[in-house]
């Protein structure tokens, strides 16, 4: 079973952009979405309502923002929306089982664009362990996928010098990153690459920044224990990453 993880900066710019040939290519079984930035009657019909894949989409009450989805050739069952404590007006996280797994799409906020949202973004963190906690200890393989808007140490950022007093790699979001890990859920990107820079996931249209593979690694799949059993492999699809978003599908495949 294939799972991948897909930040796509707006689904209806990309498929304007050919992420169907990305999907194909890669052919998940489960694809997690973030920042779908569309309420599903903005979604071409191609793929609010595809014949191959069955759909769950939680949008952002504010149009064109946000907003995650899951997307998935096996029947999907609804679990549950955001993480405990906030209302999820943002559409920020969505549960699901598929098949013999447990899924969520899961994207935290930014803090880039100033002080308030730095704010939200540290709330999110601050009950975001708790709700994750309980699914860790599920015996159903449980996997959260998407962009978590944090580099948790040097070798996930290019320029880690510069950026130290930037959002996303603040010392206390890197302290709870490894807290978050450390609680038992799996990186299995860093676990199966090791102690090496990279692979990165994200890349700024600046400065050639995707040309010369400059970027931050903020995509992640985590496994609970359960899941992590039967993980069989993982990898970065770069080249989503430079077709279509400025982010690229992280990806691993399950023995289930």
């Amino acid at each position: 079973m294939r799972i991948a993880t897909w930040n796509i900066n707006g689904i209806r710019a990309a498929i304007k952009k050919g992420w169907d040939e990305h999907i194909a290519r890669v052919d998940p079984s489960v694809l997690l979405l973030q920042e779908v930035r569309a309420l599903p009657e903005q979604i071409p019909t191609d793929w609010r309502d595809p014949e191959d894949w069955n759909t769950l989409w939680h949008p952002a009450e504010k149009r064109g923002y946000a907003g995650t989805g899951i997307l998935a050739k096996d029947t999907i069952k609804e679990e549950s929306r955001g993480a405990g404590e906030d209302e999820d007006l943002e559409g920020r996280v969505v549960v699901a089982r598929v098949g013999p797994v447990r899924v969520a799409s899961i994207y935290l906020p930014s803090g880039s664009s100033g002080e308030h949202r730095q704010e939200i973004k540290d709330r999110w963190l601050g009950f975001f362990h708790t709700w994750a906690d309980t699914l860790r200890k599920s015996r159903v393989p449980t996997i959260l996928g998407g962009d978590f808007n944090i580099a948790h140490t040097e070798r996930d950022i290019f320029h880690a010098k510069s950026n130290q007093k930037t959002s996303g790699f603040l010392p206390h979001e890197r302290e709870w990153m490894g807290s978050f890990i450390d609680m038992g859920w799996h990186d299995i990107v860093r676990e199966e690459f090791g102690d090496i820079d990279g692979p990165y996931s994200w890349w700024s249209n600046r400065g050639r920044a995707r040309e010369l593979d400059r970027g931050w690694r903020i995509d992640y799949l985590f496994l609970n224990p359960a899941a992590r059993k039967v993980l069989k492999g993982c990898h970065i699809d770069r080249e989503s990453g430079l077709g279509v978003s400025d982010h690229a599908m992280v990806i691993c495949d399950l023995d289930v």
